[in-house]
């Protein structure tokens, strides 16, 4: 019988799948601290099943549970959720015509999204931001809500800062 490394030929290798375990959840973990999100979060995003989902509507003047606001900020289970990956255009009050178009269509887009199907809500390294919104990325099989808007041109990648819509 031949022997490698202390396997015998044939026999299932659960040894380097479970290295191969060990070094994808590193590079996870890596990515995190990179982009400054915990590693619990970065290691959980892309394995974790969806399982939150809700019924959305646009947000009105009577009680807020579950509806959206403009393109980066929802209400989920009464609780204000700001999208932290993205920043969308204003739409209190909008600083122009484009503005207020291009966050109309953010939102009706943001809602169509939402309501597609389940989705993974994340925390990210900061719970809150000043207006004591949550800050969470928006995922669905691993992929981020916000890049989609961000990729269909209605939202931008959030750099920390915002910058005006108007020209």
């Amino acid at each position: 019988m031949t022997q490698r490394m202390g396997w015998r030929a044939g026999e299932k290798d659960t040894g380097v799948a479970l290295w191969v375990t060990i070094i994808a959840g590193a590079v996870f973990t890596g990515l995190g601290v990179v982009f400054g999100i915990p590693a619990s979060t970065a290691m959980a995003s892309p394995l974790s099943p969806d399982t939150q989902s809700a019924e959305f509507s646009i947000c009105g003047n009577s009680r807020r549970v579950n509806c959206v606001v403009d393109g980066d900020t929802f209400w989920f289970h009464a609780k204000k959720i700001r999208i932290a990956d993205i920043d969308a255009p204003e739409l209190s009050p909008p600083r122009c015509e484009v503005e207020r178009a291009k966050g109309e269509a953010a939102k009706q887009r943001l809602l169509a999204l939402l309501n597609n199907g389940k989705f993974s809500i994340t925390a990210t390294g900061r719970d809150q931001d000043r207006f004591g919104r949550d800050l969470r990325i928006i995922t669905r099989h691993g992929r981020s809500i916000g890049t989609v808007l961000v990729e269909e041109n209605l939202a931008r990648r959030w750099d920390g800062g915002r910058r005006p819509w108007c020209n």
